[in-house]
């Protein structure tokens, strides 16, 4: 039996018109008066009845009516079913650092829940290497990170690159050399194991600074308030301190020439599932009109 007659009779039995069948159908009526004989023929019974120029159901025309309608509710369903496994559902955890919670993520989170409302966000503020931990553990979904990842199993893509610059509070500038800056205040840095430490060497390098003393803090922001209250000097991303310098609450005392990546990680076995392939592409997409706001 084809559903292809079956549905041809499930549209002529809820119009009673040929005609009106024909044209919703996209078939001449010829066609649409050979599927239904076909079909009752497969049946063994008829049935429409003509009386005049008005079409009728048999009684075995209502029943079968009955029935196609059920078969096609289940199939629309069945269809349904199959395109929600499409859509993005359930819970994402996102992990990030405490600066890129506040500057990126309300506006990509609005322009993603918009979009694909019935995913339930949450948003976790933390170190780029625990993020990096949280991934691997399953407690989270995708990471927002400085740096890039070389680690096994995990899928790295860079949305951008951020400038660096060391900084320092204009009172420990005020009638000193740059030399005596570096020579007297410790340098403010990220706890061992941070998934920059490879970039703020190099950097260092670059200007040949070995720091007197080091002060490590657990997150950037930390580091920001520090240099701020003149506990030290910092190597921050521009983009961290922008209001800072351009208010002259902070002095830049270098920019450097390397610049380091900011990465969107996740699971490399994961990184098809539609949740976290969607997010990652808008992240993608917005990310740097976002930074320019």
């Amino acid at each position: 039996m084809e559903l292809r007659n079956l549905k041809t009779f499930q549209v002529v039995a809820e119009h009673l018109n040929l005609t009106k069948a024909a044209e919703l159908l996209g078939y001449s009526q010829p066609t649409i008066t050979l599927q239904i004989q076909a079909l009752e023929r497969e049946l063994g019974h008829p049935l429409l009845n003509r009386v005049g120029k008005r079409t009728f159901l048999t009684p075995a025309g209502k029943t079968v009516k009955q029935h196609t309608d059920q078969l096609f509710s289940v199939l629309q369903h069945m269809e349904e079913g199959l395109n929600h496994l499409d859509l993005p559902v359930g819970p994402l955890v996102v992990a990030a650092p405490e600066f890129y919670c506040t500057q990126y993520m309300p506006q990509m989170l609005k322009a993603y829940v918009e979009t694909h409302p019935q995913v339930n966000l949450q948003v976790i503020s933390c170190t780029s290497q625990e993020a990096l931990k949280k991934i691997q553990a399953h407690e989270a979904d995708i990471g927002i990170i400085a740096g890039v990842s070389s680690q096994p199993g995990i899928y790295s893509m860079v949305v951008d690159l951020e400038e660096f610059a060391l900084v320092a509070a204009p009172e420990m500038v005020k009638g000193r050399s740059m030399a005596e800056v570096l020579a007297v205040f410790p340098f403010l840095s990220y706890q061992e194991g941070c998934n920059l430490d490879g970039f703020i060497t190099q950097c260092l390098l670059e200007i040949g600074y070995v720091p007197p003393s080091v002060i490590k803090c657990s997150s950037e922001e930390t580091i920001k308030r520090s240099v701020l209250n003149q506990t030290g000097i910092a190597l921050l991303s521009t983009a961290l301190v922008e209001k800072e310098l351009r208010t002259g609450e902070l002095i830049q005392l270098y920019r450097f020439s390397k610049k380091a990546e900011t990465s969107l990680v996740c699971l490399e076995r994961r990184r098809d599932e539609t949740a976290i392939e969607t997010f990652m592409e808008l992240v993608k997409d917005v990310w740097l009109s976002v930074r320019e706001e």
